[in-house]
């Protein structure tokens, strides 16, 4: 069957998922998963003395999650008209007629849909705490490389102070640095089993529900809830939003590189990603920034999904499967396009050109006004704050009208400003400037080199 979405276009595929994240994702992944959760339940079971020994053994054997025949239990689904009797159906029939009574016992279909949502949640963990550290690394080697490579601060789409390139790249890494913690605090609390039957309660379990619940959890790795979370989708939603805010990070990376590479600005240029690459079809001269936006379009697609899966957290009674099922949509789509965007970034940061030449030339180009702030503050110890922004800004607006620098505007402006010349000259020194942005990007740098040393080492 060709595919039908994009996600799964062969034309298309790349722009929205990794391979490695489909194959989690693949009914082959879904199935080998599924099968993985009802041994693991059999031999909790088991274990509980809840059924038969030999029928878990015999689960374990006659189902190996390396050989799903998901043509057959495709098959199997669409003529029950259910989502999880054609897998029990076709899985059932490799066991013996008193094994297979013990298959799936006691269990429901949100035990088996949920348990598979926690084991993608904790993988995909994984693989983006090592993507992100990867990206991390990046823009901390940008902020170290580029530590005092001076460039236009911009405020409102407009020139504002001086920064340094090292500091815009610091932030980035910072944020990326806070999204990675946010990961590491809320996993365990997600990666979590279901087990609660019917209603959740585990009625069926009866005295052993507890002692079930846990055995199951270490079976899988997985952790221990309070208890069973048919209706509370909170951690769902909690990992979604958290999806959403990385991808936030990484399109805000990706808009600022778009907008920096346009040639009237110059300062930066993402790296070609194809030695075939083209850039427009209608006009062979442009290089576009193609990746670099994907990651904003990523990032849309990743909101969108977090707003529904919020939607989830308003659940009627025990289930709820307007709501639940929604989440069998929007958790792949937003892993898929989390993971794409994880690609795209660390694409765009590796190798990213920054034309540092360009960046003093855009800041020489606004002929010393961008040192306003600093002329305020030194006009004010003498004048006052508020009477020094006034007077300043008079004096910058006078000049600009007149086609004057700004130190020239100063300077006949010393009989109401009492700046000497000697004085405007060093109000307008770089390195007053800048010298705050270098603190900063020095121990913010110094605090994530730190922090990586604490991160765990999750196996994908």
């Amino acid at each position: 069957m060709d595919a039908a979405h994009i996600i799964d276009s062969d034309l298309y595929g790349h722009l929205w998922s990794t391979d490695e994240v489909r194959d989690l994702l693949s009914d082959r992944g879904r199935v080998a998963a599924w099968i993985e959760i009802l041994v693991a339940l059999a031999e909790a079971q088991a274990e509980c003395e809840l059924i038969p020994t030999e029928a878990a053994r015999e689960i374990r054997t006659a189902l190996p999650s390396d050989q799903p025949d998901v043509a057959a239990i495709a098959e199997a689904t669409r003529r029950t008209a259910h989502s999880t009797a054609g897998l029990i159906t076709v899985l059932s029939s490799r066991l013996s007629e008193r094994s297979r009574e013990w298959l799936y016992y006691g269990a429901t279909v949100q035990d088996l849909s949920d348990t598979w949502t926690a084991i993608l949640m904790r993988r995909f963990s994984a693989i983006a705490l090592r993507d992100l550290r990867d990206i991390e690394r990046l823009a901390l080697e940008l902020a170290e490389q580029h530590r005092e490579t001076p460039m236009l601060g911009r405020t409102h789409g407009q020139p504002g102070a001086p920064i340094t390139f090292g500091y815009k790249a610091v932030v980035w890494a910072t944020e990326l640095r806070r999204h990675i913690e946010r990961l590491k605090e809320l996993h365990d609390r997600i990666a979590v089993v279901q087990l609660g039957g019917a209603v959740g309660t585990g009625a069926v379990f009866a005295e052993l529900a507890i002692d079930l619940q846990e055995t199951f959890a270490r079976r899988l790795g997985l952790g221990v809830p309070e208890l069973p979370w048919l209706s509370a989708r909170d951690r769902i939603a909690e990992f979604v939003t958290w999806l959403a805010m990385f991808t936030g990070t990484l399109a805000k990376i990706g808009r600022e590189i778009t907008n920096l590479q346009r040639p009237e600005i110059g300062e930066l240029r993402q790296p070609e990603l194809s030695s075939n690459g083209v850039g427009s079809i209608t006009m062979p001269h442009k290089r576009n920034p193609a990746a670099s936006e994907q990651l904003v379009t990523l990032a849309r697609v990743a909101r969108s999904s977090a707003g529904l899966a919020l939607e989830g957290l308003v659940h009627e009674h025990e289930r709820d499967g307007a709501a639940w099922k929604a989440e069998w949509l929007l958790i792949p789509e937003s892993m898929m396009v989390a993971a794409a965007s994880l690609s795209f970034g660390r694409q765009v940061l590796d190798g990213l050109e920054v034309r540092s030449e360009q960046m003093a030339r855009n800041l020489d180009g606004q002929r010393g006004y961008v040192f306003s702030e600093q002329a305020v503050k030194a006009v004010g110890l003498r004048l006052g704050q508020h009477r020094a922004r006034n007077l300043v800004g008079a004096v910058a607006r006078t000049g600009l009208n007149d086609g004057l620098s700004f130190e020239e505007a100063l300077v006949r402006a010393e009989s109401d400003t009492g700046l000497t010349r000697e004085e405007v000259v060093q109000v307008l020194a770089p390195s007053a400037a800048v010298a705050n942005a270098l603190a900063f990007t020095d121990r913010a740098v110094s605090l994530c080199r730190r922090a990586r040393e604490q991160d765990p080492k999750w196996s994908v």
